[in-house]
């Protein structure tokens, strides 16, 4: 089992220990706030859960949810924000690696990834989306946010091609939103995928 590398888990983990965290918003982005608008209440999985916000919301609507982050400093905090909302119940919270998830059972109506996928490279992608395949049942969506590299020296990201690559066969691609996102002063070519799995 293998994370994303050890300067990156060091560099959350010390971002969690200093509560400096500039992508941590009260709500989920609008993009998952309108797919818990849109589909009945069912079982989530959160692939790289962080401070719960995601697990939070669709629970607060009768979802039943499993977040998985290997930061224990995230799930530390996560509990705590779960345990203030009183959703305890009906969210789950799982320190590990979201390309090993021998502790999960499926099947799942929904997964979500906003920005952890993007951080792995080789193995760890089949592995992340061998677990997804998995879990995730026939019909069920996977909404994925990504950083999407353009060119092999950019620090953080993955190509839409190795997406598409690594998903095609087995989910059909219904809608994918370009963009850019900009977190303090860094600026990436970004995208939301909606993945049907087959």
């Amino acid at each position: 089992m293998t994370d994303p590398t050890p300067s990156r888990f060091e560099a959350l983990q010390r971002r969690y220990r200093e509560c400096d965290l500039p992508w941590d918003r009260d709500l989920p982005p609008p993009e998952v706030v309108a797919i818990a608008d849109q589909l009945p209440p069912g079982r989530l999985l959160d692939l790289g859960s962080g401070s719960g916000r995601a697990c939070i919301y669709l629970a607060q609507r009768g979802w039943h949810a499993d977040g998985v982050d290997f930061v224990p400093e995230a799930i530390t905090l996560a509990e705590s924000r779960v345990a203030a909302a009183g959703v305890a119940g009906q969210v789950r919270l799982h320190q590990g690696s979201v390309t090993h998830m021998p502790f999960l059972e499926p099947p799942y109506d929904l997964a979500i990834d906003v920005g952890c996928m993007h951080a792995f490279h080789g193995d760890d992608l089949r592995d992340y989306a061998g677990e997804l395949r998995r879990l995730l049942r026939p019909g069920g969506l996977y909404l994925l946010f990504a950083h999407l590299r353009n060119r092999p020296d950019e620090p953080l990201g993955v190509s839409e091609a190795t997406i598409r690559d690594l998903f095609t066969d087995d989910f059909l691609f219904e809608h994918v939103e370009h963009g850019k996102t900009t977190v303090v002063d860094t600026r990436w070519n970004s995208a939301w995928f909606y993945l049907r799995r087959r």
